[in-house]
């Protein structure tokens, strides 16, 4: 779009848009069950992790205990990547086989 300028001077000023902004895609962490870690571990982590209360934590464990895997939370890539590698990490250091993924968010 182009405008006169104020001061009368003939020259045209041009007027920029405003940048169109994207919603950055989400990425889902996602705990997959497995037969040996404790479930009060997996509120720990929860807990600890995620900032879930005792409540969601435990709605969210016993969800992986039946279904096989749960949703801890929703994030950026980066923190989704960030949250799953210190939660495996976490797990192995208190020698628990607990995984975490990181799938996108449709």
């Amino acid at each position: 779009m182009e405008e006169k300028d104020d001061h009368g001077s003939g020259d045209l000023l041009v007027k920029e848009a405003p940048p169109k902004v994207k919603k950055p895609k989400m990425y889902k962490v996602v705990m997959i069950n497995d037969d040996y870690t404790p479930m009060e571990f997996v509120i720990h982590v929860l807990e600890f992790f995620f900032a879930m209360n005792r409540q969601q934590a435990t709605k969210v464990m016993l969800e992986v205990h039946t279904k096989g895997k749960g949703v801890c939370g929703i994030f950026s890539y980066d923190l989704a990547e960030t949250k799953a590698t210190q939660v495996v990490d976490y797990a192995r250091s208190n020698e628990h086989p607990l995984i975490c993924t990181v799938e996108t968010d449709d």
